[in-house]
This record gives structure tokens, C-alpha cells and sequence, in this order.
């Protein structure tokens, strides 16, 4: 059954904010936990192997929910079903820093739960609410994903000391997440019943064999696979080619927020655009040069290689895109974002644990770096395909 088109206006001022506002809860709820790692092990009295299933978790997550969205969808409406997943994430956040390490692993498996669930959705919220400008919209909540993602990362370890421990400097982004949820429940709520069924509408026939939905999940899991080996190894890697600690960080910090700017700008020109596809490979191309360049030489400009492999990796914003623009109903997109990031993060998760075993094996990056060239070259080749102006 075909959806029902839904106005280019019917999301409107309120709903952009609560789309942003939730965005910045996708990511900040993640990286809040990285500066605090070592004083939670500490504190905990845990294993390093605690701490690796804590930071595998999220990724885990997102693909397990992110198969289960269309169904969740469907069965509560869109609407319900982001604002149960914005409870999710609330009460995860705040209930895993009130006791020990097995609540502390359980409420963070809810908080990702949570995200992995709106990770999905909110695409759909994207093409159905605003299908004129879903550029515009997909690149403002790209830049808010990754802007969170940063503001997580840098503030949380300054609350540390003020709010008397790394318990409530975890907890407060709970806040954060209660405002999202009240803002969403208001916009939500403008559209009632009738916008609810016209974006959860079931699209009878399975993607599962559709050779174009497979195509945008392998570019949507290879940019992913690239993505977390990025934030979970490269600042190890400038370190071991001598680059000291805090400029490290820096370091890689700037490849994430040379996204944000490239999001609010490529994303709306391309999709206003046939195809996609130049786009595509242009940025694709320049994460190419950035990773040759940490291979070969990693201390010599280890900053233009890190710029240059953020450049490549805000491809993300296009494939977000992209899952959108490949669909002719929300039904449909509803189906590809679930399907695209299900399994698609499931490749992901692959990533950091084979780019630091082949180091582990060969004691040096050099094969590292060739598994991540080789899948650049699969992310350049699947969103090329996936870029071009097709339906599934």
C-alpha cells in the first residue's frame, strides 16, 4: 500500500527543532563515556574487557534495533515510536551511572537501544515531513549528530570535577534528552492520527531482494566500517608515529567537525541534484588521499591527513541522503533506513576489531591502513551505484 503524501510544511518550524535537538542526543549519550573511560574502570574495579563490551555496545545496538524499527514503526506509529525510544535513551542515561558495573552496562544497552531506534526513524520523520527539502534538512541533522558527538567528547570531562565525579557528569546528558523529548512529543502532536499513519504505512513487498537497497547498505556499512575505525583507532596511530597525546586528540577532533560544515553545504546541493554519485566519489576520493598520506607519513602533517580523512568520511550526510532519495514512499524509507543501517552497522562493528588485530598480528598500520583503503574503495564504488537517480 502506497503512503499518502504528506505537505512540504507539515513539519514546520517545531518539528526541525525537535529533529535537531534529538540529534544531539545520538551521539553525546556515546562519547560522554570515552573521557571518563579510565576513572569508571577505576572506579568500578573493571576488567578491560568490561570496558570493551561498554564501547562495542553502542554499534551492536544500532544494528539489532536498527532491523527492528520498521516493525516498532509500524505497530506504535512514528510518533510513538521516537518519543518511547527518546524514553529509552533518558532513563538509560540516567540510570547507569547510580550503581555498579552490571546496571551500568544494562542502562547503557536501553540509552543505545533508544538511539539505534531513532537512528532509523528519524530519516523517515525527514522525508516525510519535509519532502522539499530533504538536503536541507538531512545536512542540519548530520551537523547536529556530529556536533553532539563533539560536545560530548569536550565538555563532559570538565563537569567531572564541578559536579563531584564522573557518576553525574554521565547523568546530566539525561537532560538533554528530556528536553528533546518534550519538544518531540509537542510537534508530534500537531500532526495526530493522520500523519502518524502516513508515514508508518507498510510497504508489502521485502527489500531483501532488491539489488539497489543492498547496494545503498553496503555504501551506508562500508562508510560506517571506516567511520568507528576512525574514532576508535587514529588517534592511537599518530600516536605511535610520535605525535604527543592531547595533540592527537585535537587532532582527530578536527576531522569530526570538518563534517559539520560540509553537511549544512553538500548535502542540500546534492540532493537537488539527478544523481548523487559525483558527490559521492569527489569526498569519497579525498578520505582516500588523507589515509594514504596516515599510512605512508603519519607525523609529518598528521593534521591535513586527519582534515582530509574527515572530508571523506562526511559522505555520511549523503547516505543518509540518499536512503531518502531512493525511495518514493516513507513506507519504502522507513524499510531501507532500517535495512541500510541494520545490517549496515553490523558490518561496522567489523571495523575497529579487524584494524586493530591485523596491528596486533604485523605490529605495525601499514595492513591496517590497507583493509581501510580497500574498503574506501567498496564505499566509492557502492555509492557511486547508489548515488544514481533509481527507485528501489
Amino acid at each position: 500500500m502506497r503512503a499518502s503524501p504528506v505537505p512540504a510544511l507539515a513539519g514546520g518550524t517545531l518539528l526541525a527543532i525537535a529533529v535537531i535537538l534529538t540529534a544531539l542526543n545520538l551521539r553525546s549519550a556515546v562519547t560522554s563515556v570515552a573521557p571518563l573511560l579510565g576513572d569508571m574502570q577505576q572506579d568500578l574495579a573493571v576488567s578491560a574487557a568490561w570496558a570493551g563490551v561498554l564501547t562495542t555496545l553502542p554499534v551492536l545496538c544500532f544494528a539489532a534495533a536498527g532491523l527492528a524499527a520498521p516493525r516498532l514503526a509500524t505497530h506504535l506509529g512514528l510518533g510513538r515510536a521516537i518519543s518511547c525510544s527518546l524514553v529509552m535513551i533518558t532513563v538509560g542515561l540516567a540510570v547507569r551511572a547510580l550503581d555498579g558495573p552490571a546496571l551500568v552496562l544494562g542502562a547503557s544497552l536501553v540509552a543505545c537501544a533508544g538511539i539505534a531506534l531513532v537512528n532509523v526513524l528519524i530519516p523517515v520523520v525527514i522525508k516525510g515531513s519535509f519532502p522539499a527539502k530533504i538536503g536541507l534538512m538531512t545536512g542540519i541533522y548530520t551537523a547536529a549528530l556530529q556536533g553532539g558527538a563533539a560536545i560530548g567528547s569536550a565538555l563532559t570531562p570538565g563537569l567531572e570535577q564541578p559536579l563531584g565525579g564522573w557518576r553525574p557528569a554521565l547523568a546530566i546528558w539525561a537532560a538533554l534528552a528530556v528536553t528533546a523529548l518534550v519538544v518531540w512529543v509537542l510537534a508530534a502532536r500537531r500532526h495526530g492520527a493522520t500523519w502518524v499513519q502516513a508515514q508508518v504505512s507498510e510497504t508489502r513487498r521485502s527489500l531483501l531482494r532488491n539489488r539497489l537497497a543492498w547496494t545503498v547498505t553496503l555504501f551506508f556499512g562500508s562508510q560506517s566500517f571506516m567511520a568507528y575505525i576512525v574514532m576508535g583507532w587514529l588517534p592511537q596511530v599518530f600516536i605511535d608515529a610520535g605525535v604527543p597525546k592531547l595533540q592527537a586528540g585535537i587532532i582527530v577532533g578536527m576531522s569530526a567537525l570538518i563534517g559539520v560544515p560540509i553537511a549544512l553545504v553538500i548535502a542540500p546541493l546534492a540532493a537537488r541534484k539527478r544523481s548523487q554519485s559525483a558527490w559521492i566519489v569527489g569526498l569519497s576520493t579525498v578520505g582516500v588521499i588523507g589515509a594514504v598520506g596516515a599510512m605512508a607519513a603519519p607525523a609529518s602533517h598528521p593534521l591535513i591527513w586527519s582534515i582530509a580523512i574527515g572530508v571523506g568520511q562526511s559522505v555520511f550526510a549523503l547516505a543518509l541522503t540518499v536512503i531518502a532519495l531512493r525511495t518514493k514512499t516513507t513506507g519504502e524509507t522507513v524499510q531501507l533506513s532500517g535495512m541500510a543501517q541494520g545490517f549496515g552497522y553490523l558490518i561496522a562493528s567489523a571495523g575497529p576489531l579487524f584494524f586493530g588485530l591485523l596491528h596486533e598480528l604485523t605490529h605495525r598500520w601499514t595492513a591496517s591502513w590497507i583493509l581501510f583503503l580497500a574498503v574506501c574503495t567498496v564505499q566509492i564504488v557502492t555509492g557511486a551505484l547508489a548515488g544514481r537517480n533509481r527507485y528501489v
